[in-house]
């Protein structure tokens, strides 16, 4: 089927610069660049990153207590 694209013309130039790297025609180096984008496997499911969550057990200090804090922090309880 003849067909008429408009491309850019450095994609052009690379295109048939490839092709004749390759030893074959545009129509060939077009049409399995086509072939090929038209089969990869479409994108996975995104990733997604929970945080694992621990269960730290009873609090040992009461945080605003600053002493009883640096006693425990220092091994003194």
């Amino acid at each position: 089927m003849k067909t008429t694209l408009n491309l850019d013309d450095e994609l052009f130039r690379d295109a048939k610069k490839r092709a004749a790297e390759d030893g074959t025609t545009l129509t060939h180096f077009v049409e399995e660049a086509l072939r090929n984008a038209l089969t990869e496997e479409p994108p996975g499911q995104p990733y997604v990153f929970t945080f694992p969550t621990v269960s730290g057990g009873p609090f040992l200090v009461d945080i605003a207590d600053r002493d009883a804090l640096y006693d425990l922090m220092e091994g003194r309880v």
